[in-house]
């Protein structure tokens, strides 16, 4: 009976444990997350006539990140991705509802949405094991002739999307961004 008991609080500490593990990753990715917006937001507003805004949270259906210059009549809604793998996948419906924002403001002559890529200088092997490698920052214009799918940004830059079950390049423009990074910003 005691060995029983034994087994079951065993199995439970080890099923909180893994529990807190994912808890702990979930919170380091929105961290990630974060920070990148705030990198981004802080950057626009460094340079001259661009005012930038981190949105919320992503369950309240916003972009990550809406960059405004009324000098140039121009509006950005930012889609931003980070991590320590070597794909960053962004889901349709995210960059569906970026579009929706740029559409919204048409006073604005130049409207684009952009999907913001950060490659961590650090690589996730395994479990809690990583590795150095260059870090790398891709900014690319979602292309509106091509139709609203799920796609993926590789750590060379190149952009794939789930077309028809299938997965193909697309090919997105690179965008200059107004600000200066010290990063390699272009495969």
């Amino acid at each position: 009976m005691k060995s029983e008991l034994r087994t079951i609080s065993f199995l439970k500490n080890k099923k909180k444990e893994k529990s807190n593990n994912h808890r702990r990753a979930a919170h380091t990715r929105r961290q990630r997350g974060y920070h990148w917006e705030d990198t981004i937001v802080k950057r626009f507003n460094s340079a001259k006539n661009w005012n930038a805004f981190r949105l919320g949270s992503p369950s309240t259906a916003l972009p990550d990140v809406l960059a405004v210059n009324t000098q140039e009549s121009t509006i950005f809604t930012i889609e931003a991705k980070s991590g320590t793998t070597n794909l960053l996948p962004v889901p349709s419906d995210q960059i569906e509802r970026c579009l929706k924002w740029i559409d919204t403001f048409d006073i604005y002559k130049k409207r684009k949405v952009i999907l913001a890529f950060k490659f961590l200088s650090k690589k996730r092997i395994g479990l809690g094991i990583y590795e150095s490698r260059e870090l790398r920052e891709f900014y690319k214009v979602w292309d509106t002739a091509i139709c609203i799918t799920n796609c993926a940004c590789t750590y060379e830059g190149k952009v794939f999307a789930q077309i028809n079950g299938e997965r193909k390049e697309i090919n997105l423009e690179d965008y200059n961004m107004p600000f200066k990074t010290k990063f390699r910003n272009s495969a």
